[in-house]
């Protein structure tokens, strides 16, 4: 443990010493200044006859603070005792993770090598920090990128390119979060198509020379599809593997600063050609579909957007094996959605893969912000299947960007940087919230559940796993206002675990 001013607890690795301080509602910021080993750094791996325990208050008072408790044979009988139910299976999971877009790469790399290793390392890495694991990318511009293009704005595939978002920022900080994890997966979805492929409407074919807004034209279906494995096959010749994409991001969204509206017929008629695209191509590169809110933006003809998909194509078509689940983001509707789309598709999968915090949800306050984001985020989507969890920008500046006009100038990053030096950073709720799952669920992880008579305590919830490698994992967390010593039992051993008020506390045992 690293013990700081007014004697505050904080997460460590072994690469810094950090100067920690808790600023107006309970927010935190941390300078890396000075580099020593740190004895104390986050330890994955929970050793023998002891469970490893991660805490974070709303308070401010831990922070993904690091300690342990005995593991003990034998059943318990105490009426706090939570018993795991491996019997109980659900979906497998793929990871926790952020949005690398321009404007995260741009604070990054203004900050020293040194202090950007040591942030990502404390991130990204299974030895020495949080273990995240996915991370989302856009195909060419989204409103956090330096201007407003595709990667072939010039008509013809053979203009294809990166832009220099791309190879100056984006793939740069990429390559270097691959070097800490190998494993981490990376999705990616456009924002818009190229502009000349776009019509205004699918009667007369108009052309609509804007970024926003505008359908494809079904004319450059294959064309489009072609672009989309130019991109893929361009980022593994740069050494990074796209595991997944969707269509579009928000395809119901026609005002945002780079948008492709794509009702669902229109998404199926071009997922057809995309999927068999990819299989004439030999990728391995998933396709997940819709990318967009829970309320289908309220329109009635839109409702069960990938469900209209799957029924109207059926799965006999070329590449349907490609095209294997949804992807959703909250900012309309409710996560219960999730609940409709799995009983209507239960083969398929489902994927949370966007949210945001900003001033419109006083998202700096971790007190405000820490316990409903972890129930409204995680929690609401990993127990309606979501084999994924990801939040929008890993980093903006303080000033909330840079970011480009018509898009968010309300959003906070998961970690907003100081940019007088670029060394002070604020650490939101997003970022605990998805360094406490991945500290302890592992991707292929499948998720468990509980006896019947596990406690059921009001104001507390919490979700279980199973790691590949046989550890057991528990998030738990508490919006009640008193402490709770909670006794966590796998049928053959069990442990007590404190989770003060207002917390969120993870777990890992090997017993």
């Amino acid at each position: 443990m690293v013990t700081i001013k007014n004697n505050f607890k904080v997460f460590g690795i072994a690469i810094s010493a950090i100067l920690f301080s808790l600023t107006a509602c309970s927010s935190s910021s941390l300078s890396l200044e000075e580099y020593k080993t740190d004895p104390d750094n986050p330890n994955l791996t929970p050793t023998a006859n002891k469970a490893i325990i991660f805490t974070t208050t709303a308070n401010g008072a831990d922070m993904l603070y690091q300690s342990s408790a005995d593991i003990y044979t034998g059943s318990n009988m105490a009426p706090t005792t939570i018993r795991i139910d491996p019997s109980k299976t659900y979906q497998t999971m793929d990871g926790f993770g952020f949005a690398i877009t321009y404007s995260s790469c741009y604070n990054l790399l203004h900050m020293t090598a040194e202090d950007r290793a040591a942030f990502l390392r404390r991130t990204y890495s299974v030895t020495e920090g949080f273990g995240t694991s996915y991370a989302r990318i856009s195909i060419g511009c989204n409103d956090f990128s330096s201007t407003e293009y595709t990667l072939c704005d010039k008509k013809g595939l053979e203009n294809f390119a990166f832009y220099k978002d791309e190879t100056d920022y984006v793939i740069p900080i990429l390559k270097e979060i691959l070097t800490i994890n190998p494993n981490v997966k990376i999705i990616a979805a456009p924002w818009t198509c190229p502009k000349w492929m776009k019509v205004k409407n699918l009667w007369s074919k108009t052309p609509h020379d804007s970024w926003t807004d505008g359908h494809i034209n079904p004319s450059y279906y294959q064309t489009y599809a072609d672009y989309f494995v130019k991109f893929i096959q361009g980022m593994k010749d740069n050494g990074i593997d796209i595991y997944a994409v969707s269509p579009q991001n928000e395809p119901l969204n026609k005002g945002n600063c780079a948008s492709t509206y794509i009702p669902w017929k229109e998404e199926a008629d071009f997922v057809k050609v995309l999927a068999a695209t990819f299989k004439k191509n030999s990728l391995k590169t998933k396709i997940y579909l819709f990318d967009h809110n829970f309320n289908y933006e309220n329109s009635f003809t839109q409702n069960d957007y990938p469900i209209k998909i799957y029924n109207a194509l059926g799965d006999t078509y070329e590449g349907s094996e490609y095209v294997v689940g949804a992807a959703y983001h909250n900012y309309g509707g409710n996560p219960e959605e999730l609940d409709d789309v799995h009983a209507k598709a239960p083969a398929k999968e489902l994927i949370f893969s966007e949210t945001s915090i900003g001033t419109w949800n006083d998202g700096r306050n971790l007190t405000a912000r820490l316990l409903n984001d972890m129930r409204d985020v995680t929690f609401a989507t990993v127990t309606r299947y979501c084999k994924a969890v990801l939040v929008w920008n890993l980093m903006l500046d303080k000033n909330m960007g840079p970011n480009l006009d018509g898009g968010c100038q309300t959003c906070f990053g998961a970690v907003d940087i100081d940019q007088n030096g670029y060394k002070q950073l604020h650490y939101n709720s997003h970022y605990f919230i998805i360094c406490h799952m991945s500290s302890v669920v592992n991707p292929g992880a499948v998720r468990i559940g509980t006896t019947s008579d596990s406690a059921k305590l009001s104001d507390f919830s919490h979700v279980e796993f199973i790691n590949p490698d046989g550890t057991k994992a528990m998030v738990l967390l508490n919006t009640g206002d008193r402490d709770r010593i909670i006794t966590i039992s796998d049928g053959q051993n069990h442990f007590r675990c404190r989770i003060p008020t207002g917390s969120i506390v993870s777990c890992k045992w090997d017993k």
